[in-house]
């Protein structure tokens, strides 16, 4: 089975400063990590490859330093990764994201199976997957909470849904985002970090696409655009008081009253 996982270098901190104008995040000298969520969906092709056979590989979007994630997860056990890097692909939208990572899979190879994981936490948006998937033309499942069974032709799986666990079943080539508690993802491990870190990743720009078309990339491929950029308010006010039981009782129902809580 020929596996692909899509991961994503994200901020550290949610201390991140935004460009007024492009809505763009400023990512310069700000500490950054793979994001949380495609730990679980390399976990899960791992286990995988592990129980299956064939082999793991990743795919990421960014700047040159993105390059850290790929190396993270060759720690992990993935056997090659690639990384999708042109200055032209800065300040997309998930619209263009998801098909600006389309055209980089298809560069990078052919695969049977295509993992993200839920959801970014510097977008928290869930649409980059489903939408890669309509950009290839592939089915895809999301939610996924457990794999139930995988044969040559199809997957079985276990979907978290609102209010019920549905199963489906999936022809290959399809793409997946996998919920985080689907398996516990394994730590990196020193010796395959001092192993691997002479492994090459493959570095894709605008000029090894089939569609160079600048218009649908970056800022100029995004029908949204950021309107309005502002810091969450905080209310630190605060009120004591020193009664007796019966009268706070009364006076704490008129104040949740009061905030209409009630």
């Amino acid at each position: 089975m020929n596996i692909l996982v899509c991961i994503k270098q994200v901020p550290g901190t949610n201390k991140v400063e935004v460009d007024p104008v492009t809505g763009v995040l400023n990512r310069n000298g700000v500490d950054s990590k793979m994001n949380p969520y495609d730990l679980y969906a390399i976990e899960t092709a791992l286990k995988l490859r592990e129980e299956n056979g064939g082999k793991v590989s990743v795919i990421s979007m960014g700047p040159p330093q993105a390059q850290a994630v790929i190396y993270e997860a060759y720690s992990m056990g993935a056997d090659e990764g690639a990384l999708i890097s042109d200055r032209r692909f800065g300040g997309a939208d998930v619209l263009a994201t998801s098909y600006t990572i389309s055209q980089g899979i298809q560069k990078f190879g052919s695969f049977d199976l295509i993992l993200c994981g839920k959801q970014t936490t510097d977008g928290d948006t869930a649409q980059v997957g489903p939408e890669i998937s309509e950009w290839l033309g592939i089915p895809c499942v999301s939610n996924v909470r457990k794999i139930v069974e995988v044969n040559e032709n199809a997957i079985v799986v276990e979907m978290d849904m609102p209010n019920d666990v549905e199963i489906s079943r999936v022809q290959f080539p399809c793409l997946l985002t996998v919920e985080k508690d689907i398996y516990q993802p394994r730590l990196p491990s020193y010796v395959k970090k001092i192993d691997t870190k002479s492994w090459a990743v493959q570095m894709f720009s605008l000029n090894d696409f089939e569609d160079k078309d600048e218009k649908k990339y970056g800022l100029n491929g995004s029908p949204t655009q950021v309107q309005r950029i502002f810091p969450p308010e905080s209310n630190n006010r605060r009120e004591l008081w020193s009664e007796s039981g019966d009268v706070l009782t009364d006076r704490l129902y008129e104040k949740v009253k009061e905030l209409k809580f009630i």
